[in-house]
């Protein structure tokens, strides 16, 4: 009889069963280290991710947000008087005391520009929010009830869409204002912006159905209406949040268009006009002196085209973030 003690043992292999001996580890044990800590990400971390390694997002950026502190605080920028001038100082040329020299009535134009950016912003933004929530309302409207509602809002878009942009501005301002009888800014500068939102709502409306129309349908709306959801509800807590991607976009790229939009009225004489410091107002003092005095036009269209660019190329790249199809 053999010694129990000198008997072999026999080696058993390890379990490959996961519920077994490699039940404690971590189910992304085998991943690398940078893997492991890496969360995962929704729409729009992606898009934060994305943005962050573009050049063009920063720089379009940090010129909008230099024009928004001009707007809001151009004391920041400038101690000068945009309003009262000089006649002395009349077309007199940059220099140390005036960086962009002297309008006709010798008003510091430097200090006229700075300010300038507060009226033509402040009436970009306004136009914007109000035509977002036009064309939004009336969209989320046509895009869930569908039918003969979703028809007579569309059929009402497109009269609108008939309209030239300009002409209808023009005929809705000297309309409301007569031939520009009214002298204040504040009346003047409400119906600028009402004649923007009102001739730019189909745009959004059309996005706003068109995003409804494809969310309407989705699975967690059919169960959000199962379980006895109101229409109210459905649409601010579901709909809503997932249609606002696009909207946002064209909202930012509006802001540039509805900026040129102003000071095209203002050049034209039916927009702005003084006291209203603008930059539509400065350029359309200076056409006339442009070979004499070209720094009158070229300073004020120099900080108009570049605000115009900076809102449209941030919505170009927010664009580009936001759409998988575009990465």
């Amino acid at each position: 009889m053999s010694d129990p003690s000198t008997a072999s043992v026999v080696s058993t292999p390890p379990s490959t069963n996961p519920n077994e001996a490699g039940a404690g580890a971590p189910v992304n044990a085998g991943l690398p280290e940078n893997a492991r800590k890496e969360k995962p990400r929704g729409l729009l971390g992606d898009a934060w991710r994305d943005l962050r390694r573009k050049p063009l997002f920063w720089i379009s950026a940090a010129f909008i947000v230099v024009f928004v502190l001009m707007a809001a605080f151009p004391s920041l920028f400038t101690s000068g008087d945009a309003v009262n001038g000089t006649l002395a100082n009349s077309r007199v040329g940059p220099s140390s005391e005036a960086w962009f020299g002297y309008d006709v009535q010798g008003r510091d134009v430097f200090a006229r520009t700075i300010y300038g950016a507060r009226a033509s912003i402040l009436v970009a933004l306004l136009s914007v929010i109000g035509t977002l929530l036009i064309g939004g309302t009336m969209g989320i409207i046509a895009g869930y009830r569908g039918g003969w509602v979703d028809a007579l809002l569309s059929r009402f878009a497109d009269i609108f869409f008939g309209l030239p942009f300009v002409l209808g501005a023009i005929v809705i301002l000297t309309t409301f204002n007569g031939a520009g009888t009214s002298n204040n800014e504040w009346q003047i500068m409400g119906l600028v912006i009402m004649s923007l939102s009102v001739l730019g709502w189909p745009v959004v409306m059309r996005l706003m159905r068109s995003s409804v129309l494809a969310t309407k349908e989705a699975d967690y709306i059919v169960a959000a209406r199962a379980l006895g959801a109101g229409t109210g509800r459905i649409i601010l807590k579901h709909l809503l949040p997932n249609c606002l991607a696009p909207l946002l976009v064209y909202g930012t790229i509006l802001v540039g268009s509805f900026i040129g939009a102003e000071a095209t009225l203002s050049f034209l004489g039916i927009g702005l006009k003084t006291p209203v410091v603008s930059w539509g107002i400065m350029i359309s003092e200076a056409q006339n002196y442009l070979r004499v005095s070209p720094y009158l036009l070229f300073f004020p269209a120099a900080f108009l085209v570049t605000a115009v660019l900076s809102f449209v190329m941030l919505g170009e790249t927010v664009r580009e973030a936001l759409d998988p199809k575009l990465r």
